[in-house]
Order: C-alpha cells, then sequence, then structure tokens
C-alpha cells in the first residue's frame, strides 16, 4: 500500500462552479503509477467547497449557481454573522450543503469517474482568492 499528499493551489475563480479536474490531475502525475486506489481531496476553506458533477454542459454549472443563489441568499435578515460582507454567511451555508471532501476511486492509473463527470471547485464567494486542497492518494501500485 502506497501513500502520496499534496497540497494543490488552485488560481483565484469568481463566485461560481467551476470545473477543476484538469487543474487536480496535472498536480498529481503519480496517480498514473496506481493500479487500484482512493484519491481523497479536501478544500481548506469554509466559503468554498468541491463536487462531482456534470463535465460536458456549462449550463450545468450555471444552473447550479442559480440555484444556490436562491435557496441561500444573501442579506437575510436572520443572519448575525455579517461583518465580512454580504456573500459571507450565505458563502458558509453553501459550503455546509455541499461539502469540503470528495473520495473518488482510482483504477488503472486514472481516476474511474463516470463519462459525464468531473470536478467542481464551488466557489461561493464573490472574491474568494487562491484555494487549497489537500490530495491524498493512497492504494496499490502497479
Amino acid at each position: 500500500m502506497s501513500w502520496q499528499q499534496h497540497t494543490i493551489t488552485l488560481n483565484p475563480r469568481p463566485r461560481g462552479f467551476h470545473l477543476i479536474t484538469r487543474d487536480i490531475l496535472e498536480q498529481i502525475p503519480e496517480l498514473a503509477d496506481y493500479r487500484v486506489g482512493l484519491l481523497h481531496l479536501f478544500i481548506q476553506h469554509t466559503s468554498a467547497s468541491l463536487a462531482l458533477n456534470e463535465n460536458a454542459d456549462p449550463d450545468v454549472r450555471g444552473d447550479l449557481e442559480r440555484h444556490f443563489n436562491v435557496m441561500v441568499p444573501e442579506n437575510a435578515p436572520h443572519y448575525e454573522h455579517v461583518m465580512e460582507g454580504p456573500d459571507d454567511m450565505p458563502a458558509h451555508i453553501k459550503s455546509v450543503l455541499i461539502g469540503p471532501t470528495l473520495s473518488l476511486p482510482v483504477g488503472d492509473g486514472r481516476l474511474a469517474l463516470g463519462t459525464w463527470q468531473g470536478i467542481y471547485l464551488c466557489e461561493h464567494r464573490d472574491s474568494g482568492g487562491a484555494r487549497r486542497v489537500v490530495a491524498t492518494l493512497q492504494g496499490e501500485r502497479a
């Protein structure tokens, strides 16, 4: 059993759902050496999250952003945590709803994702800045 761990820094992105599969895979070249295993991803932030969803039609990412903005609006009168701007508390709520982690299967040197699946950075702040993702790879090498 072999373990590898990297901290990946993602470039700043605007608020929205962003396909980052390529960004992640480019930072973990040794994934190609694993016959079977798991890639665990953990985002080290409380106002962004990770998800797995549609990788082909960008309309899905836009629809998700619009839905979450309706479901968790800015400036709700019951928010007490408001000192960091109107997008901050909704960002924390969205992050809790989606979650900070993904565990993805690895098979024959690549992620064993479905045809239309991709990794998303869900950026919930207007200007969240660079984001760090801890990538832990565990498994049997070929």
